[in-house]
């Protein structure tokens, strides 16, 4: 592993144990050219990951990138960051699991939908502001309508 400061691959591990509910590990690693110590997380990939974009686009699967639009919807709310970190893992494993290498940002989509409906209905409620393209404050009504037809 190269040293994310000085550039040098000796390094070594000095502690290892598991993260995110045994979905990966997180290694300290030390390196013996600058002395510097920083951490890495190692994590199973079963498949390369394609995302299919609505304007017909095939980019790879960002796990950040989801994560990120997730803490953006739950900022402010009372929900710890490894809550975060236990959905994202939990829709990387079902979506590598599935057997399909590509995937929409549709089906993406409905799957963080789900589960931010059971985590917190206003980071819900905000996710599907932008999933589902709100434009005019009658399409928060409408949605927050049938919220309440469940």
């Amino acid at each position: 592993m190269r040293c994310p400061f000085c550039g040098n691959e000796d390094t070594q591990v000095k502690d290892s144990r598991p993260a995110d509910d045994g979905s990966s590990i997180r290694r300290r690693r030390f390196c013996n050219g600058c002395g510097d110590r920083f951490t890495t997380f190692e994590r199973v990939q079963l498949r390369d990951l394609t995302v299919l974009k609505t304007d017909g686009r095939r980019v790879p699967f960002d796990r950040d990138k989801l994560a990120r639009s997730i803490r953006v919807a739950l900022r402010k709310r009372p929900v710890d960051d490894s809550q975060v970190e236990r959905i994202v893992s939990g829709l990387q494993r079902r979506l590598e699991s599935d057997g399909e290498s590509e995937v929409t940002t549709r089906t993406i989509g409905r799957m963080v939908m789900e589960r931010l409906r059971d985590l917190d209905q206003v980071a819900y409620v905000r996710f599907a502001s932008v999933y589902e393209n709100f434009g005019e404050a009658k399409d928060f009504q409408e949605f927050l309508g049938s919220l309440d037809n469940r």
